[in-house]
């Protein structure tokens, strides 16, 4: 089971890079069909390798000063999306609480993580159709971060299908210049929800050797990804966009079933 976690962890981490997803949207709604581990566990662990990640690809970018971050706009963004972050997870927890059936969550984030994968995956295959906007000002531009780390720390998935789309039509990104600055916006939000995590003790149980090789698979992944990311057009990116976007609400449709049971 330790080796098909790593692979997961390793391959959505790889994608994740590449369209600046995160790997999470990919991460997540896999290991819930493996059932190894519980709803909130998985959700954790993935947010940390998430966040392990994005430090790795983000970091690396700006050493090597090949990173297209404006920080102008992304910092607002990241800012709200820490914010969002923090409370995304105090939902979770009130939900996860509150619920009647313990798999309520599960069938909540896969119905919820399906419905914005496919809005993502709509409007990625209009865009063409769409005019762009160019969002100004630091209120506004938080706002927008505040939602997207909600539904990131919400969801467990990191930045998620929705980060693309939103830096194109708020702020006028092309792919590859988006998928960068998606996976600042997600270092903020994650590290920001693993924070209220630890400071309100709500860390889930779970195995350190799960995290060690989530981890270790997110950290390789984000490193491959690197490499792939400067060799692929924003065009093939997009392309490995919608295709990803496709598995994913075929995933999340069959986990919401399953939980439903």
């Amino acid at each position: 089971m330790l080796i098909l976690i790593f692979l997961v962890c390793f391959g959505a981490s790889i994608i994740g890079a590449i369209c600046g997803i995160g790997g999470g949207v990919i991460m997540k709604p896999v290991l819930d069909a493996f059932g190894f581990a519980s709803v909130s566990t998985i959700s954790f662990l993935s947010g940390c390798t998430v966040l392990a990640m994005s430090v790795y690809s983000v970091g690396k970018s700006a050493l090597s000063r090949e990173s297209e971050i404006d920080y102008h706009s992304a910092t607002p963004l990241a800012i709200g999306a820490a914010a969002g972050g923090i409370a995304g997870k105090q939902l979770f927890t009130f939900v996860q609480s509150h619920a009647a059936q313990p798999d309520f969550v599960g069938v909540l984030q896969s119905g919820a993580l399906a419905v914005v994968t496919l809005g993502a995956l709509l409007y990625t295959i209009n865009k063409g159709r769409i005019r762009p906007h160019r969002l100004t000002g630091a209120v506004p531009i938080t706002g927008v971060g505040v939602v997207l780390g909600v539904l990131s720390s919400f969801l467990g998935i990191g930045g998620g299908p929705i980060n693309l789309p939103v830096l194109h039509y708020f702020f006028s990104m092309e792919t590859k210049t988006a998928a960068q600055n998606s996976l600042y916006t997600i270092l903020f939000s994650q590290a920001a929800s693993l924070a209220a995590t630890l400071i309100t003790r709500t860390v889930p149980d779970f195995q350190l050797s799960w995290m060690v090789v989530m981890v270790a698979g997110g950290m390789l992944g984000g490193m491959a990804g690197r490499i792939f990311n400067r060799r692929l057009s924003s065009a093939q990116v997009t392309q490995l966009f919608i295709g990803l976007m496709l598995v994913i609400v075929g995933i999340c449709l069959y986990n919401a079933a399953q939980f439903a049971r």
